[in-house]
């Protein structure tokens, strides 16, 4: 469970933001998508190959 202290005087929308950001950075809707459907070992480790491709990719380019 999130807790966002909300100092005195401070706007709401600001307190909103720090949740979202806060929510972001701890990988909880991630996780609950992931959870959503099962994939298999091998579809998901033929996936992160992928991206490391495509990342290593991008960054052949930029050297470039």
């Amino acid at each position: 469970m999130l807790i966002i202290p909300i100092k005195e005087g401070e706007n709401i929308d600001r307190a909103l933001k720090r949740y979202k950001r806060k929510f972001d950075r701890t990988g909880t809707k991630r996780q609950l998508q992931a959870r959503k459907q099962f994939t298999k070992p091998s579809v998901a480790r033929r996936a992160q190959i992928q991206k490391a491709q495509y990342i290593q990719t991008l960054r052949d380019q930029e050297e470039i």
